[in-house]
């Protein structure tokens, strides 16, 4: 009895002894927080299912070196406290040496502190607050571009876009306190009068009273600055108040196509900074892989107007994985370092990161590609400016 007891002992050990620590086929885990519910869960959303195209895509190539990509999503409500919340889970509970997230600058800024606590590295794939890289955490790498570069890529156009008088409406955030900045600097360098300047509340639905001080300013031009679902409603308002102007949505979120189903013939003639053209792939940096995205969202059922949020997911998650193939391991500190050797093309163009923030604490900005579009004739179509 005690020798069966003793070789069933030693069979344990032996077996023990074969599995590797830190088992090498076990799967790689990439957090990812994102609002999935609450007022801009649509985008969230996107997000979360671009990323889904990316891991099974990474997958289906052999994962990274034979161990597959495995997302640990957390939905942080759309509220900064929660986004906080669902970091410190990811990374005690979860284990994940990295993180994707997380939509809103309010919820990244709230994140953020965990993730310099914790020392693990978080990609950026949507939020544009400049004080996301100023503020000085080494742990942060943003693929978005922060509102002043968007601002910057849209001067050149400002000319040809006719603006004299802007004025300005955006989401009481950290992301829309920061556009209004970014963009109402970026005017007054050309020669641009700016008018009134107004917030709105995130889960607000009624903007009448912002665009009757808006109205009464006399501007040509409404920079607008918030997710789909509001744009919408601030859409219809003006066209009942009869507001004529260009508006010019930032940030990248408006989703053209959903404004064009929602808001009908109030979108006609307004403008999109947008990162990604699913319309024109063929437009893109690298036409053939953003084709690729286009098919394969399509061939999974998801909404097209998605796709001007989903490709941030995509890229976040190829950048993650990037680093991790560079790293040669899935650990938070070799991740990090890894990602400022990262050089590669997603499907919203050439991702590398540059430092950014106080010395000796830099965070990385990658330099995105910025587009223009219009809708024109219930249509998503290219500006005459834009057109090569």
């Amino acid at each position: 009895m005690l020798k069966r007891v003793v070789s069933t002992a030693l069979v344990a050990l032996v077996m023990l002894a074969l599995v590797p620590a830190g088992d090498a086929q076990a799967p790689i885990k990439i957090g990812v927080i994102e609002p999935l519910s609450g007022p801009v869960a649509a985008s969230g959303n996107y997000v979360r299912m671009g990323a889904e195209i990316a891991r099974d895509w990474i997958n289906a190539r052999g994962g990274v070196s034979g161990r597959k990509i495995e997302l640990v999503i957390e939905d942080n409500k759309s509220d900064p406290k929660e986004a906080a919340s669902a970091a410190e889970k990811l990374i005690v509970r979860d284990k994940v040496p990295a993180i994707m997230g997380a939509w809103g600058s309010s919820m990244t800024l709230a994140a953020m502190p965990k993730l310099e606590e914790y020392g693990v590295p978080m990609v950026v794939e949507t939020s544009s607050a400049a004080s996301i890289t100023k503020r000085g955490n080494p742990w942060i790498f943003r693929i978005s571009p922060p509102s002043e570069m968007e601002a910057l890529g849209l001067e050149h156009y400002v000319d040809k876009l006719g603006v004299k008088k802007a004025d300005f409406l955006a989401v009481n955030t950290d992301w829309g306190r920061g556009s209004i900045q970014a963009f109402g600097d970026m005017p007054k360098k050309k020669g641009v009068q700016v008018g009134a300047a107004e917030f709105m509340e995130q889960a607000a639905t009624d903007m009448n009273a912002q665009l009757t001080k808006i109205k009464a300013s006399g501007g040509d031009t409404l920079f607008l600055t918030t997710a789909v679902e509001q744009i919408t409603l601030v859409l219809k308002q003006g066209q009942e108040q009869r507001l004529t102007r260009k508006v010019i949505t930032t940030g990248g979120s408006s989703s053209p196509t959903q404004l064009i189903k929602q808001a009908g013939a109030a979108a006609e003639g307004s403008y999109h900074i947008v990162f990604f053209m699913p319309w024109f792939p063929e437009a893109m940096p690298d036409g053939k892989l953003a084709k690729s995205f286009v098919d394969e969202w399509t061939k999974r059922g998801n909404p097209f107007e998605g796709l001007t949020e989903g490709f941030r997911g995509h890229d976040g998650i190829a950048t993650i994985v990037e680093a991790i193939k560079i790293a040669g391991k899935d650990d938070a500190k070799a991740i990090q370092e890894a990602l400022w050797k990262v050089s590669f093309t997603g499907v919203n163009g050439p991702i590398k990161f540059e430092k950014d923030g106080p010395a000796g604490k830099e965070s990385g900005q990658s330099k995105p590609s910025i587009f223009v579009v219009q809708v024109r004739e219930g249509k998503v179509a290219l500006p005459e400016f834009m057109k090569k």
